[in-house]
Protein backbone atom coordinates (compact mmCIF):
# COMPACT_ATOMS: atom_id res chain seq x y z
CA UNK A 1 0.00 0.00 0.00
CA UNK A 2 2.84 2.43 0.81
CA UNK A 3 5.24 1.05 -1.78
CA UNK A 4 4.61 3.97 -4.16
CA UNK A 5 5.16 6.51 -1.42
CA UNK A 6 8.24 4.91 0.13
CA UNK A 7 9.86 3.89 -3.14
CA UNK A 8 9.77 0.09 -3.05
CA UNK A 9 8.38 -2.97 -1.32
CA UNK A 10 11.43 -3.44 0.93
CA UNK A 11 11.01 0.07 2.30
CA UNK A 12 7.38 -0.64 3.06
CA UNK A 13 8.28 -3.91 4.82
CA UNK A 14 10.91 -2.17 6.96
CA UNK A 15 8.56 0.58 8.08
CA UNK A 16 5.63 -1.73 8.77
CA UNK A 17 7.80 -4.18 10.73
CA UNK A 18 9.19 -1.38 12.88
CA UNK A 19 5.71 0.08 13.34
CA UNK A 20 4.41 -3.29 14.54
CA UNK A 21 7.40 -4.25 16.70
CA UNK A 22 9.09 -1.03 17.79
CA UNK A 23 12.70 -2.16 17.52
CA UNK A 24 14.19 -4.88 15.33
CA UNK A 25 17.36 -5.98 13.62
CA UNK A 26 17.60 -6.51 9.86
CA UNK A 27 17.50 -10.29 9.92
CA UNK A 28 14.31 -10.28 12.02
CA UNK A 29 12.58 -8.07 9.45
CA UNK A 30 13.76 -10.31 6.61
CA UNK A 31 12.50 -13.35 8.51
CA UNK A 32 9.08 -11.80 9.21
CA UNK A 33 8.50 -11.24 5.51
CA UNK A 34 10.45 -14.24 4.19
CA UNK A 35 12.62 -12.00 2.06
CA UNK A 36 16.32 -11.48 1.32
CA UNK A 37 18.43 -9.72 3.93
CA UNK A 38 20.38 -7.35 1.65
CA UNK A 39 17.43 -5.20 0.48
CA UNK A 40 16.25 -4.88 4.08
CA UNK A 41 19.71 -3.78 5.25
CA UNK A 42 19.92 -1.22 2.44
CA UNK A 43 16.56 0.28 3.38
CA UNK A 44 17.46 0.44 7.06
CA UNK A 45 20.71 2.22 6.24
CA UNK A 46 18.92 4.59 3.86
CA UNK A 47 16.28 5.49 6.45
CA UNK A 48 18.91 5.96 9.15
CA UNK A 49 20.96 8.26 6.90
CA UNK A 50 17.79 10.28 6.23
CA UNK A 51 17.22 10.58 9.98
CA UNK A 52 13.94 8.61 10.11
CA UNK A 53 15.52 5.76 12.07
CA UNK A 54 18.11 5.45 14.79
CA UNK A 55 20.11 2.36 15.69
CA UNK A 56 22.03 0.95 18.58
CA UNK A 57 24.36 -2.01 18.82
CA UNK A 58 23.47 -4.79 21.25
CA UNK A 59 26.03 -7.58 21.24
CA UNK A 60 26.59 -8.40 17.59
CA UNK A 61 23.24 -7.00 16.41
CA UNK A 62 22.26 -3.52 15.30
CA UNK A 63 18.73 -2.72 16.43
CA UNK A 64 16.73 -0.10 14.54
CA UNK A 65 13.79 2.00 15.71
CA UNK A 66 12.03 5.21 14.74
CA UNK A 67 13.77 8.48 15.49
CA UNK A 68 11.03 10.02 17.62
CA UNK A 69 12.75 13.42 17.38
CA UNK A 70 12.31 13.61 13.59
CA UNK A 71 9.51 15.97 12.59
CA UNK A 72 7.93 13.52 10.12
CA UNK A 73 7.71 10.46 12.39
CA UNK A 74 4.30 11.23 13.92
CA UNK A 75 2.57 11.69 10.53
CA UNK A 76 4.49 8.69 9.15
CA UNK A 77 3.19 6.52 11.97
CA UNK A 78 -0.35 7.66 11.17
CA UNK A 79 0.13 6.48 7.57
CA UNK A 80 1.65 3.23 8.79
CA UNK A 81 -1.34 2.67 11.09
CA UNK A 82 -3.66 2.97 8.10
CA UNK A 83 -1.49 0.64 6.00
CA UNK A 84 -1.21 -1.84 8.87
CA UNK A 85 -4.97 -1.88 9.35
CA UNK A 86 -5.51 -2.35 5.61
CA UNK A 87 -2.93 -5.19 5.52
CA UNK A 88 -4.70 -6.90 8.43
CA UNK A 89 -8.07 -6.66 6.67
CA UNK A 90 -6.52 -8.07 3.49
CA UNK A 91 -5.01 -11.03 5.38
CA UNK A 92 -8.34 -11.65 7.12
CA UNK A 93 -10.16 -11.77 3.76
CA UNK A 94 -7.60 -14.24 2.39
CA UNK A 95 -8.03 -16.50 5.42
CA UNK A 96 -11.82 -16.46 4.95
CA UNK A 97 -11.41 -17.36 1.26
CA UNK A 98 -9.12 -20.25 2.16
CA UNK A 99 -11.61 -21.55 4.72
CA UNK A 100 -14.46 -21.36 2.21
CA UNK A 101 -12.44 -23.14 -0.48
CA UNK A 102 -11.41 -25.94 1.90
CA UNK A 103 -15.04 -26.43 2.95
CA UNK A 104 -16.01 -26.91 -0.69
CA UNK A 105 -13.60 -29.85 -1.02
Amino acid sequence: MLEGLLGNKSAEKVMLALYENGELHASAIAQIYGTALDPIKKQLERFEEAGFLVSRVVGRSRLYSFNEKHVIIAPLKELLAIAHQNEFKHKKKNIKRELISTREL
